[in-house]
């Protein structure tokens, strides 16, 4: 009868510098020499502290996938932490995506900012429009003030540097006396093809 030598899990675990050895852990025993039976046994545990129940991330393990009867066995087996990300749901961020990455998407709201300070009105969906409001009111808000820094800040956001000094010119006289709300967005007919809801934008 061919004899076995037995490795414990208890010392290949110790081995390894991020996992504590565990007394309670099984054990696998090899046959020294090729046999027809099965290549290797698990062995129940000896006496000692049951260990503490799995989790993953921060849910307890399922139930449906380890049942109640199968946890209350001898054998336990952890799912150990991999540095794995948790993501979450988006409550509370009302940014809007516009089914663009983020560089392709802050080009857009560029480019429509620019073509509303240059024709005053402009036709669009309303979900560019709703999002666009927001710095069409920041502009003209920097031009307001005047200063060297607002003008910089201004042509590094507007594409044609041309609108951005008319704007600063003739902001005073049209919206000197009006703080705040300087666009009107007003819902049309949907788009053929696609029924996109659109609507125009307008400086006030």
């Amino acid at each position: 009868m061919a004899s076995s030598s037995t490795w414990s899990m208890c010392s290949l675990r110790a081995a390894l510098p991020s996992i504590s050895a565990s007394p309670s852990c099984p054990s696998i025993s090899f046959p020294k020499y090729p046999s027809s039976s099965s290549g290797f046994k698990l062995s129940k545990p000896k006496s000692g502290p049951k260990p503490i129940n799995s989790f993953v991330g921060l849910a307890p393990m399922s139930t449906l996938l380890f049942p109640s009867s199968y946890q209350d066995s001898s054998f336990e087996f952890t799912i150990i932490d991999n540095g794995g990300r948790i993501s979450a749901m988006r409550h509370g961020r009302k940014v809007p995506k516009l089914n663009r990455p983020p560089d392709q998407r802050k080009a857009l709201l560029r480019s429509l900012t620019t073509q509303l300070l240059k024709y005053g009105r402009i036709k669009t969906t309303r979900a560019r429009a709703s999002a666009m409001r927001k710095y069409v009111d920041k502009m003209i808000t920097m031009a307001k003030d005047g200063s060297l820094h607002k003008r910089r800040q201004a042509l590094g956001f507007i594409y044609e540097k041309q609108i951005v000094h008319a704007l600063f010119a003739e902001v005073e006289e049209r919206y000197g006396g009006r703080e705040g709300g300087y666009t009107r967005i007003i819902r049309t007919l949907p788009r053929r093809g696609d029924n996109a809801p659109m609507a125009y934008i307008e400086l006030v």
